[in-house]
Parts: structure tokens; sequence; C-alpha cells
């Protein structure tokens, strides 16, 4: 190991911690750190090339484990601390509020090391082009697994810097060459693809590595991926329709949910889902909880409901919504980021129980009903406790000690209250409080989705405040903000933070139509072309084109933990386009499909949402708008006393969301509402309620008998 001597190198002039004045939880976390940590910005970007200095980069996230982990053996040492900001102007940046950053970095990290990164990520950059010319992950402050010290690295990585710069500027060109062109043109720009053989190869390679034993898709560590779950039910709904039905799709989609459900990446007790499990079996999860995950996984186990009719899947929307009602919506109505993984120093604690612990808590009658439903029969299974799981059902428990269905509800209902009451007592998980746009509307779209299908108003209702929220906080000036916290919005929006709202705006029209949301809609639209639209290859930027300049105008195409923000864009300006009649955005996502013409040929599994844009290109969605009446009698739809039109249209509008049929948007506009967009003012309401059905440029005459409709919907549109 070198001679550590911080005292060779100069002083910088970058002589405190920063950190306190930022808003993000998790660069507060480090504001106590004798680390001089800056922000991201231009100050510490001017002094790095004033000083000739290296920076060093560290991105993170509130709830990232081993985020705490670094910070606790490096960061708030104070000989490391010393040795960071006497060689290095240090950076660092919340990849929540930054993806852009992360994206880049991450990706530069993947070149250089041949590996993919994670987090912490730690990068050492060049201060006059900010290119990376060494990264990590997380380092140990000792030598261990093949590591070298973290402090033997800053020695290491600063002398590198010094003799070797002819070296680096040779990798750095080479670096930014390469990422270049993973967002230059292809050869397929201006030819979509023509047919859905590319969904079809994504499912075959989805089935050659589903895990037939657990459900999920490879070995461990296993994430939720939803979005590949939905591409496979929306593939059963479409092959159902056409009269083959893909049972295989069915079944891989909802035995993987079930397992998902029924495991420990449930929270079995408060609701919602944890990050991603450590096992193949969803056994044991890695504890933290994030919004963007459960967002689409609501919307994920609504759909599944809805399909199956299974009570399990609806049970774990519920437990999801209240979840994020009770413990992650703010008092203003945005929803917050993430809960912690740790607790007291330790992941998981707030979670596992000892066996002598919940016994203590129960009856006699509770403890014999939970043992065996929440697997506390089998051997203790995180650090000698247990996580609950729930491998079996309350059926069979019940039968089995040969309790009445309603006798083991009230029984399982009551133990789980007690078991809850007990934990709320233990330190809670931090909560990281920030409220992100993009995040945000995953959510509202879940939100939405379970208070139309499950028929809660308290679901619509959570949804419409955080809509609020973000309209008066995050809109500003025709254009969004990323994030939020403690009265300050802030951050050019990215391209997810636009396409997100909008599908959660075209949710919110076929919820409860108001005109003010297809503005909205629309005007998000424009923001997408005219900002981050590439007018030259077709598909969207990740930044806009205002947005400050970095080493790389990344073009993500591929789902990542979250859906594809090109793929929601191309799936939402499409319907948008059918709904409103306008071509701009109908050739904006066809540009988009062309764009990823080749990389969705390379790995089409990757790129699961852009294939439903693909479906949806092919073959039009359905396009149903209910048009309510003046006066209309709610059970016949006859002229009738005008009290009865929000009735009438909610039944009309109820049949027509009864079934699972992901490719058909139905909007319920009454008839009062007069300041339409010309496709829709087409559309005019009469003295009876009536439906008007379009696929594509293609319309049907409208329909006015309840009874005509009902089965018009049943049989679908062909």
């Amino acid at each position: 190991m070198p001679e550590i001597d911080p005292s060779t190198a100069p002083p910088s002039s970058g002589e405190r911690n920063r950190l306190a004045e930022t808003t993000s939880p998790y660069l507060q976390q480090h504001a106590e750190n004798p680390v001089h940590w800056w922000p991201w910005c231009e100050e510490a970007l001017a002094l790095a090339r004033a000083e000739d200095r290296p920076i060093l980069l560290s991105i993170g996230y509130s709830a990232c484990h081993w985020c705490h982990v670094m910070a606790h053996e490096s960061f708030e040492d104070e000989t490391t601390a010393k040795l960071m900001n006497r060689l290095f102007v240090n950076i660092k940046v919340d990849r929540e509020e930054r993806p852009d950053l992360d994206k880049i970095y991450q990706t530069a990290h993947q070149l250089l090391a041949q590996r993919t990164g994670g987090w912490p990520l730690t990068v050492f950059l060049t201060p006059d082009d900010l290119a990376p010319f060494f990264a990590g992950t997380y380092f140990p402050n000792t030598q261990r697994h093949g590591l070298p010290s973290f402090q033997e690295l800053l020695i290491g990585v600063e002398r590198a810097y010094r003799e070797q710069q002819d070296a680096i500027r040779e990798q750095n060109a080479s670096l930014r060459k390469a990422l270049s062109q993973l967002d230059g043109p292809n050869e397929s720009v201006g030819e979509p693809l023509s047919d859905l053989a590319p969904l079809d190869q994504a499912r075959r390679q989805l089935a050659g590595s589903f895990d037939t034993v657990n459900g999920g898709f490879g070995r461990a560590p296993k994430f939720p991926h939803p979005t590949n779950l939905e591409l496979l039910l929306r593939h059963y709904a479409a092959t159902a329709a056409a009269g083959s039905p893909d049972q295989q799709a069915r079944e891989m989609a909802l035995f993987t949910l079930e397992r998902m459900v029924r495991g420990g990446l449930n929270d079995q007790l408060g609701g919602g889902f944890c990050r991603y499990s450590v096992d193949d079996q969803w056994m044991i999860p890695h504890f933290e909880k994030m919004l963007y995950d459960n967002g689409p996984l609501l919307t994920l186990c609504c759909d599944a409901w809805q399909l199956s009719g299974e009570a399990l899947f609806r049970d774990a929307a519920i437990g999801t919504a209240d979840w994020v009602i009770a413990e992650m919506q703010s008092e203003e109505g945005g929803y917050f980021s993430a809960l912690d993984a740790d607790s007291e120093g330790e992941e998981g604690r707030f979670y596992v129980w000892d066996r002598d612990q919940i016994a203590a808590l129960l009856s006699a009658e509770e403890l014999a009903l939970i043992t065996p439903l929440f697997g506390l029969d089998q051997a203790p299974n995180f650090e000698g406790r247990w996580h609950l799981r729930s491998d079996r059902t309350l059926a069979e428990v019940a039968t089995e000690q040969g309790l009445d269905p309603d006798a083991a509800a009230a029984l399982l209902a009551s133990a789980k209250a007690k078991l809850l009451a007990a934990r709320a007592e233990r330190v809670r998980p931090g909560r990281d409080e920030k409220v992100l746009t993009s995040w945000n509307a995953l959510m509202i779209k879940g939100m939405l989705r379970a208070g139309r299908l499950l028929g809660r108003e308290g679901y619509l209702d959570s949804a419409d405040r955080a809509l609020g929220f973000m309209r008066a906080r995050l809109w500003r000036d025709g254009r969004l903000l990323a994030t939020y916290k403690d009265g300050k919005a802030h951050l050019n929006a990215y391209l997810d933070d636009h396409a997100f709202l909008l599908d959660a705006l075209l949710e919110r029209l076929q919820t409860r139509f108001q005109p003010a949301d297809l503005d909205w809609a629309r005007a998000i639209a424009e923001v997408l072309l005219a900002q981050f639209q590439d007018d030259a290859n077709g598909g969207f930027y990740f930044t806009s084109a205002d947005h400050e300049a970095l080493l790389q105008r990344p073009k993500p195409m591929a789902d990542e933990s979250t859906p594809s923000g090109n793929g929601i864009a191309a799936l939402a300006l499409q319907r948008l386009g059918h709904l409103l009649g306008e071509p701009r955005y109908l050739d904006a996502a066809a540009r988009t499909l062309g764009a990823a013409a080749e990389p969705i040929r390379r790995l089409p599994y990757a790129h699961g949402t852009l294939l439903m844009a693909l479906d949806e290109q092919l073959s039009p969605p359905e396009m149903i708008v209910i048009r309510g009446a003046m006066k209309t009698d709610a059970a016949t739809a006859a002229p009738g006393d005008a009290s009865y039109q929000g009735d009438a249209l909610s039944q009309w509008q109820t049949i027509a969301h009864h079934d699972y049929a992901p490719r058909r948007l139905t909007l319920a506009i009454p008839a009062e509402v007069t300041e339409l967009p010309p496709a829709l003012a087409a559309m005019r309401p009469g003295e009876r309620v009536r439906a008007y059905r379009c696929r594509g440029t293609q319309c049907q005459a409208p329909i006015e008998r309840f009874e005509q409709f009902a089965e018009a919907v049943d049989l679908g549109m062909q």
C-alpha cells in the first residue's frame, strides 16, 4: 500500500461542504461529511478547470444501501476526506434529480470497465471536457474482494491524471466517439418495422428465460420488470381476440406476478413492493420501496385482476394504493419518492420478525392461522429472523384448520392489524420526500387505473390531488420542472417527465374527462416535439434543446427500471394523434419507431414499451367516445330527468371498461362540454347518450341504444 500523504497536494479553494444548501434528501444526507462536497453546478466545474484538478463525481440516491455503506466507511472518515479535498473537486449527484448525468456516466462506466455499473457510481473526470478517465462503483475503505482501498484508489487516480495526460486524452477521444455513435443515425431511420415479428421474438426470448418453478425470468437477483409482464398480457389479449389465445404468455405473466405478490417482495402487512429479490424465489427483497416500481406494479395488478378475476391481484392493488396514500402522499398532494432499505443501521430491520415477538402479540387462534400462512413454520429466512411471505393461500390454511372462510378472514385481519400496530412503533426507514415529476406520473396512472377498475373514489381523488399539485407547482410558463421539495421546484424536466405525464393524462381523460386535462396533454405533446424530438433522425432525446450542454445527449430506447421514455412518448403520441386527428403526433411516433428499429431487432425483449407502440402503429387502437345527453334516464338512455345525465354516462363508460382491452381508449364526455378540438367536437351529443367507435381513420355509425353498445363492446371492433 503506498504511503498516504495528503499534505503533498496543494489546498483546494473549495473549502466547505455545500450540500446543506440543496433540496435533495440524498445530498443532505452528506451535508455533514468532512468532504468539501459540491452539487453539480457551473461554479464547481469552473473551480476544477481553474485549478486543473480532476473531478471526483459520486452518484447515488437516498435509499441506496451501498451508498450508505461507502459514505460511512469513507466520506465520514477524516483522513479520507482530507485526501479527497486536497486532490479533487468533489461533486455529489442525486441520480433521481439528475437522471441525465446518471445515464451518461453509467454508460461511460460500461464502456470503460466493460461491465454494468450501479450505485454508488464513482467516476473521475478531466476538468476541461468532463470526460471520465476512471470509473467504478463501490470501493471499500480497506483492501478486500479484490478491490483496492478507496484511499489507495484516490492516490493512484490522481497520479495517473498527472503522469498519463497523453493516454487519458487519447482514451477520452475514443470514449466521446463511442458515446456519439450510440446515439447516431442508423440505416433503419425512415424504415419502420412492418410487422410484429420482433414482438413474437420478444415473447420467445422471455419464454426461453422463464423460471417455471418460481416465476420471473433468468436467475437471481430478480427484478419486477412490469413492462415485460404487461407486454405478455397485451399479447395474450391480442391473440385471444384473433381466436388463437396464447395461454403460455398469459400464464408466464400471471404466475410471475402471483409469486411476486405472495413473496417477500410484497409487504404482506403494510402493502407496497420492494425494489427487487436477492433470491430466485421472490422471498427476500432488497428492502427499499421506490415509487417508480409501485406505480407500474399497481397498474399491472389491476390489469391482472381485470383479466383473471383473481382476488389476489385485486388485494395486492388495494394494499399498494392504500400504502401509497397513507405513507407516500404529501399534504400538498404530490407523492414522495422512496423509503430506505435500512433503519437503525440495519437493512430490513423494520420489516422482519422474531417468532416470539409475534406470539406475544397475537391470540392463540391468530397465531395458529398465520404460522403456516406466512411461513413461520419454516426455518428463519433472514439473518435468524422471519421476513413474512405467503406461499399458501388463506383458503388452504382455513380448510386444514376447519375454519369458516369468513372466520379465517376475520382472524387474519385482526392479526395483521396487531402486527402493523406493533411495527409502527419501530424506528421507520428514512423517507425521501422530494416529489419527482416522472415518478409521480407513473403513480398517478396506477392510482387512476385502480380507482376506475376497483370502483374506489378515494384512489381517483388521490390521483387528482397529485395532478393538481403538479399543475400548480411543476408546470411553469408552459414548461415542466423535474423535482420539488421544501417549496422549491427546479431543474428542466426530462423526456420521461413529459412522456409519463402525457400517458397519465390520457388515463385521466378515460376516468374523469375534463377539457383542461386534454389541453394540458396537447401542450405537453407540443413541448415534446419542440424541445426533445430529433428532427433529423427521429426519436426523442432525454434532455431538452435548451438543457445545459453535457458530455452526451442521450436518446435511450430500451426499458430500464422504468418504461422507455421514447416508448411511452410514441405510444401516447399515437393515441393522442388518433384521438385528435393530428398527423404531426402520428408522424413523430412513426419516426421514433423507425429510429428504434435496429435496437429492437437486436434485442426485442428489452424494448417492450416500443413494441407496444409498434403494435398500435400497425393496428390502431379502438377509440370510443361516449357523449352524454342533456336529459337522460339512467336505465333506458331515453329522454328523462336531467339529473340522470351523469349516471347514464357512467353506465355506458363502465361497460366499455368492463373487460381487459389494453388497445382501447374510452372517453365519456358530458353533453355540456362544448370547447373541444375539431375531431372530438364532430362527435356531437344527441337527445340520447350515444357512442362513437373509431379505429384509425375509420369510424362506425354512432350507437344510441345501451344494449346494442354493450353487445358491440363485447364483440370488439374488427
